[in-house]
């Protein structure tokens, strides 16, 4: 599944029936302990991938959407479960593996809410002659993109006030086009909030990337996560394994750091003879940049990495190895030490025939790089990304099936 593994977290369209590969799992789990320290605190959520957490103790949840165009949403959870909208309305498209693609990852600055928009529907996927999908292919949407702004990052601009009261806004498909157009959109609600949005970068949809079976194909550009240092941000992007580096004052943007295939363990028995990077999660810690990179299809054990990225020369290793579908990274200082939080988007027990995406998902917690990790919770459904509450050593963890959980870290 080149070009983007996680177009994203799409299902994964295996041959082999359902039915045999959950015994196989069963089987392999049966004498696994089940670690669940696990406390549900919303549901309900529209297959949420980012979150963070304001000074006002609420958490920022992006929500992909649903099958609905321009169904992507900001809420706003309190930390008793309660949710309100922040915005809705964003860009959200089916994309070339038939799943809602939307926003994505959040970062929180002030009051400043930095939200990547993912690939949407503009490509989709490619077929032969005769009418059949080709996996693994992309061609660009003949009718256009529903929304002009995706694969972009936007800056959201909002007041403690209507963090504290709103009952949310709603971005139009006008506003969206204003957006793209270069201006700022500022919004009310008829309630006296308002807040103000704006285009901070757009990057490429999609560039030329023939293969020998299929000249038309595409690989499409798909934010997924980012974090801010100084006067940059830094951005994952799943579609073109590479990490953006965006000026937020003026918005330019350059590549810093790429990430090639690597050699599919598995080759022979399923899969192509490379996988992708896929990257995803990103942080900073120590004047460095950690990155998860998910890994593609078929999702081999034990080559999943968090790779550290120099952000002045893009030069990067393997920080932390030996993971499956790792999709989150938190650094914990420690006193002088700094301790690691890594999701697994999936925990990969059984054979390598069982479809990928079945659960559990994992939090690990390791105290140095070489490990070995300590399994917090092995019992997490498809998690996606997470948050860190110092006051009181609670993780907030989004699930894409439309759960956040709290789990304690202390």
């Amino acid at each position: 599944m080149n070009k983007s593994t996680l177009r994203f977290l799409a299902s994964v369209r295996l041959s082999l029936t359902l039915v045999a590969a959950t015994v196989l799992l069963a089987g392999a789990q049966a004498n696994a302990q089940v670690i669940c320290p696990v406390t549900e605190l919303t549901s309900g959520l529209r297959l949420p991938l980012g979150i963070t957490q304001s000074n006002q103790n609420n958490l920022l949840v992006s929500e992909t959407g649903t099958t609905a165009l321009h169904s992507g949403r900001i809420s706003i959870v309190d930390l008793d479960g309660n949710r309100r909208t922040l915005l809705d309305g964003l860009p959200s498209g089916i994309n070339d593996v038939n799943e809602p693609s939307g926003p994505a990852g959040l970062f929180l600055r002030g009051r400043t809410l930095y939200v990547a928009i993912g690939v949407g529907d503009v490509a989709l996927i490619g077929r032969n002659s005769m009418g059949q999908p080709i996996p693994g292919t992309a061609v660009p949407n003949p009718n256009g993109p529903s929304s002009p702004i995706f694969s972009s990052i936007l800056a959201v601009h909002f007041s403690a006030n209507v963090e504290k009261r709103t009952g949310g806004f709603t971005l139009s498909f006008a506003d969206q086009q204003a957006l793209a157009a270069g201006e700022r959109v500022r919004l009310s609600n008829g309630g006296g909030d308002k807040i103000t949005i704006e285009l901070v970068a757009n990057f490429p949809d999609f560039t030329p990337n023939p293969l020998p079976f299929f000249p038309p194909n595409v690989r499409v550009s798909n934010p997924f996560d980012l974090v801010a240092v100084g006067n940059q941000l830094y951005v994952t992007d799943g579609g073109m394994n590479l990490i953006w580096q965006v000026d937020i004052s003026t918005g330019a943007f350059s590549t810093l750091a790429t990430f090639p295939p690597i050699p599919n363990p598995l080759f022979g028995t399923i899969g192509g003879p490379v996988v992708e990077a896929v990257p995803t999660g990103i942080a900073y810690s120590d004047g460095q940049l950690l990155v998860t990179l998910f890994l593609g299809f078929p999702f081999p054990p034990n080559v999943s990495v968090v790779e550290q990225v120099d952000p002045q020369t893009g030069d990067h290793a393997p920080l932390i190895t030996g993971l499956k579908t790792a999709i989150d990274v938190l650094p914990i200082k420690e006193g002088g030490d700094t301790d690691y939080l890594v999701l697994q988007h999936t925990s990969g027990v059984g054979p390598p025939f069982v479809p990928p995406f079945l659960r559990p998902g994992l939090l690990l917690h390791f105290e140095t790089p070489d490990g070995p990790p300590t399994v917090i919770a092995n019992c997490l459904n498809r998690p996606t990304s997470m948050t860190l509450d110092e006051k009181t050593g609670t993780l907030y963890v989004t699930e894409f099936a439309g759960r956040l959980v709290a789990i304690p870290v202390e």
